[in-house]
C-alpha cells in the first residue's frame, strides 16, 4: 500500500500562486504515477495533472500553461505549482497514486 499526504493549500486572490505538495510513502510501484485531481462543491472530481508510469506528464486543458507538475529526485514528493489562479480553480485538491490510493486533500480557495 501507499500513503499520501497533501499540503500547501490556502486562500489567494485571483492571479496569485500556490504550490501544492504530495508526499508518498509505502509501496514503491504505486509512487511512480502520482496525479493531482480536484473537486469543487457540487461537481465531480476531475483530473488536473499527473505522471504516468513511464514518466510522461499530462495536464487538463483548463490548467495548461498555468500549472506545472514536478517531483523530487527520490520521486517521493510530487508538486503542483499553480500560477495565475482563477476563482474557478477553487476546489479540494487530491493526490492519487498509481495504485488508486487517495490522499486526504488540501483546500484551494481563489477569490476574485
Amino acid at each position: 500500500q501507499v500513503q499520501l499526504v497533501e499540503s500547501g493549500g490556502g486562500s489567494v486572490q485571483a492571479g496569485g500562486s500556490l504550490r501544492l505538495s504530495c508526499s508518498a510513502s509505502g509501496f514503491i510501484d504505486c509512487r511512480y504515477s502520482l496525479s493531482w485531481y480536484r473537486q469543487a462543491p457540487g461537481k465531480e472530481r476531475e483530473f488536473v495533472s499527473g505522471f504516468n508510469h513511464g514518466g510522461s506528464i499530462s495536464y487538463a486543458d483548463s490548467v495548461k500553461g498555468r500549472f506545472t507538475i514536478s517531483r523530487d529526485a527520490s520521486q517521493n514528493t510530487v508538486y503542483l505549482q499553480m500560477n495565475d489562479l482563477k476563482p474557478e480553480d477553487t476546489a479540494m485538491y487530491y493526490c492519487k497514486s498509481g495504485c488508486g490510493t487517495w490522499g486526504q486533500g488540501t483546500q484551494v480557495t481563489v477569490s476574485s
